[in-house]
């Protein structure tokens, strides 16, 4: 073998070896995912934020929703089947986040938080979800929103009477001011146990998340 060849060699050898270190580097012992840290109750849930559930469960999950969003929309019926399964082992809370690029996310909340002074925030919540494709893209989008105030039962006069002066407006913008203060940046973005769950999970995805912070809540 000439000297030349020996040369050419070497570094063909040595090159491999790099390549192989760093692909043992880059892939091999990839640093696991640090956990977030779990934000401050106190931007989550606030006294006048709307529960359901057992107030004093040791497992909350927190929503930041927009009730014209569509993965609000889509996540909405498993939230509801997580709802009815836990009960009074967690508390489910809604805060407000419409966005802007939704046109009537901001009166829907009005129009939540409206029923919600009569007592009947998440009959309404649950309304606007349910029938969601119904008023959210109708021209007559408001329209629609005050008849399934009517179906609940509200008094109306008070009901037209709050979305009118925007009684509830500040309430709203505190919301997304927590929110944003959490770090939500698009909706739905759910906290379990102050834990940051961005977008809507699978149901048994979010099930066990609920799952194992019960356990770890022990």
């Amino acid at each position: 073998m000439s000297t030349e060849t020996k040369v050419l060699t070497g570094i063909s050898v040595a090159t491999i070896a790099i390549v192989i270190g760093a692909a043992v580097l880059i892939g091999g012992k990839s640093t696991p995912e640090k956990a977030e840290a779990p934000v401050d109750t106190k931007i989550l849930i606030r006294e006048d934020s709307h529960k359901l559930g057992n107030k004093n469960a040791k497992v909350s999950v927190v929503e930041f929703g927009d009730f014209q969003c569509p993965a609000c929309g889509a996540v909405h019926p498993i939230v509801k089947q997580l709802r009815a399964e836990y009960k009074d082992k967690v508390v489910f809370v809604y805060r407000e986040y419409p966005l802007a690029m939704h046109e009537h996310a901001k009166f829907a909340a009005l129009a939540a938080e409206a029923a919600g002074a009569q007592g009947k925030f998440f009959e309404m919540h649950d309304k606007l979800f349910d029938n969601q494709k119904d008023w959210g893209e109708s021209k007559d989008a408001e329209k629609k929103i005050v008849e399934y105030a009517k179906s609940l039962g509200l008094d109306m006069d008070k009901f037209k009477s709050d979305i009118e002066k925007k009684t509830y407006a500040k309430k709203i913008d505190q919301d997304i001011s927590d929110g944003s203060a959490a770090g939500v940046d698009s909706t739905p973005t759910f906290y379990i146990n102050g834990v940051k769950q961005s977008g809507g999970l699978p149901y048994n995805e979010f099930k066990k998340k609920i799952d194992d912070a019960l356990k770890a809540a022990k």
